[in-house]
């Protein structure tokens, strides 16, 4: 099983970034993936997940209006839009089929004031 994230980086407040998951080892399309996050000094979080389909997601409340979780299983991907982007959310971001505990490397996103 291998979990690539991409997509972070250095945002100002306000701003957005599309994390990218790419999956394989494993089939895809049959597990709800996860988004989660770690910030310095704080145990790792749950952020929101996403069905097998794709039809439904649910997020944390901290994220919820302002994050969108997306797939598309005929690429092995899941993605996360985060938009009004605010400090708090400076995390190392992780994807994780539900069920498993199988984690990639991460990917940083900085939010500066």
């Amino acid at each position: 099983v291998q979990l690539v994230e991409s997509g972070g980086g250095t945002v100002q407040a306000g701003g957005s970034l599309r994390l990218s998951c790419a999956a394989s080892g494993f089939t895809f399309s049959s597990y709800a993936m996860a988004w989660y996050r770690q910030a310095p000094g704080k145990e790792r979080e749950w952020v929101g997940l996403t069905h097998r389909s794709g039809d439904i997601t649910h997020y944390a409340d901290s994220v919820k209006g302002r994050f969108t979780i997306s797939r598309q299983n005929a690429e092995n991907t899941v993605y996360l839009q985060m938009n009004k982007l605010k400090s708090e959310d400076t995390a190392v971001y992780y994807c994780k089929p539900l069920g498993t505990n199988y984690w990639g490397q991460g990917t940083q996103v900085t939010v500066s004031p």
